[in-house]
């Protein structure tokens, strides 16, 4: 399975370019990076949980 090369993703920014417009798309990469931000946190809010919970238990024995 291949990655992403620039050749793709400038192709990919085009198009995008010209379905959605230049007005519309800073609109999206807003809407991405909060999503991306949230998600981050959340993930890192499970992580921190499970290491509180392995700590405890390791205090217990």
């Amino acid at each position: 399975m291949g990655g992403l090369g620039a050749g793709s993703i400038a192709l990919i920014a085009i198009v995008a370019l010209i379905i959605f417009g230049p007005k519309k798309l800073p609109e999206f990469g807003k809407a991405a990076g909060s999503t991306l931000r949230e998600f981050k946190n959340a993930t890192k809010g499970i992580v921190d949980d499970e290491d509180e919970t392995s700590t405890k238990g390791n205090d217990k024995q």
